[in-house]
């Protein structure tokens, strides 16, 4: 079997539109680091005819923690939804259920500017750690306009998601399944290590969480992210959109299920699955 990036690319594609998972294992040499999955994901969404314009108005980008690469993955266009989001007719291979908060640009960003802001961002980094959630939080204040409650619905292309490798996973769009945006708020700065958060999955019991994002603030990877997506020379228009990583984890759920997430002084948005 070709291990290259478009027959990859070829094959996601074809999972997504038949429904037909692959096997991790099969596909190891084909994505052996980050640029690899980006270069696939960029082959999928041209198989698939996402983006016709050329940029994604809506990402998912994250990670686990400030001391790790954040990921970042365009969002194919039938799958964003305004809450409450009805995915019931839609197949899912073993849904998980991420609340986020997303963000919205108010203004369009150049890729001179995502750069300078990543560069300011790297150097207010090597002053202190103060320093750099300082910058993000000017760059929110500078580029941010709106946010509100996300719903994502994670789900893999691959048949057993734990045995897939951290750059296929990426090449898979960071697992992506479907995303719903609750209504937008105007975009203040909050004490984001008191937020409350809860999420309801089906007749489960709610889980409840108190600041508890991985980067301490969604707007900690803004400049990570920004030079990110403009890095092809394309300039970010208003009312792009970012998710920012999980409040609560990825948390099962199942056909059927009802889920609402709620946070504290944002709002709340329902999925049905």
């Amino acid at each position: 079997m070709s291990q290259s990036t478009d027959s990859l690319a070829a094959a996601l594609a074809a999972a997504r539109r038949e429904h037909r998972p692959l096997s991790p294992a099969d596909w190891l040499a084909a994505v052996p680091d980050a640029d690899a999955a980006y270069a696939v994901q960029a082959a999928v969404a041209e198989a698939l005819g996402w983006f016709p314009g050329g940029v994604a108005s809506a990402w998912k980008s994250g990670g686990p923690s400030r001391e790790q690469a954040l990921t970042h993955a365009p969002l194919p266009p039938e799958g964003v939804k305004a809450s409450p989001a009805d995915f019931s007719t839609w197949r899912f291979f073993a849904p998980l259920i991420e609340i986020e908060v997303a963000l919205r640009l108010g203004r369009e960003v150049t890729p001179d500017a995502a750069a300078r802001m990543s560069e300011a961002a790297t150097a207010a980094a090597r002053e202190s750690a103060a320093a750099r959630v300082a910058e993000a939080d000017r760059i929110a204040d500078e580029l941010v306009d709106a946010m509100c409650v996300s719903i994502e619905i994670v789900d893999s292309r691959w048949t057993d998601a734990a045995q897939a490798s951290a750059p296929q996973k990426l090449a898979d769009l960071q697992s992506h399944g479907a995303l719903a945006l609750a209504d937008w708020v105007p975009y203040a700065r909050r004490d984001w290590s008191a937020q409350r958060c809860s999420v309801t999955i089906g007749e489960a019991a709610p889980v409840e969480r108190t600041g508890t994002h991985p980067l301490g603030s969604p707007t900690w990877l803004l400049p990570v992210w920004l030079r990110h997506a403009a890095r092809e020379g394309r300039a970010l228009p208003a009312g792009t959109v970012v998710t920012t990583g999980a409040w609560a984890g990825m948390l099962p759920a199942r056909a059927g299920d009802r889920v609402e997430a709620a946070f504290d002084g944002i709002g709340r948005a329902v999925v049905q699955l």
